[in-house]
């Protein structure tokens, strides 16, 4: 399994940006598709999440209403719209399959070997 994250840059605070998730070696059609990020010195946190049945999107209270979570099965792709960003939204972030946990908010992670992320940084 081999995930390309790609679509960071540099913004200023207030600003958009669109990553995507290519996929290759499975089809994400049969798994939910996460999104998460990491600081350096803290631990990786979940972003969103979306459903491999009906698309349904589940996002950390830190984004919502700000990040878009979707899907292209058809291209083994998954983005994840990202508008009115700010500073505490930088960090290099990372797309894996998930498997759905009961005591678990989010999804778990499926594999254990991560693409490399894409780094957002948002500054003034």
């Amino acid at each position: 399994v081999q995930l390309v994250e790609s679509g960071g840059g540099m913004v200023q605070p207030g600003g958009s940006l669109t990553l995507s998730c290519v996929v290759s070696g499975l089809p994400i059609s049969s798994f939910d598709m996460n999104w998460y990020r990491q600081v350096p010195g803290k631990e990786r946190e979940e972003v969103a999440f979306i459903s491999s049945t009906d698309h349904s999107a589940k996002y950390a209270d830190s984004v919502k209403g700000r990040f878009t979570i979707s899907r292209d099965n058809a291209k083994n792709t998954v983005y994840l719209q990202m508008d009115s960003l700010k500073p505490e939204d930088t960090a290099v972030y990372y797309c894996m399959a998930g498997i759905p946990h009961p005591d678990l908010e989010f999804p778990v992670a499926a594999f254990d070997s991560w693409g490399q992320g894409t780094q957002v940084t948002v500054s003034a």
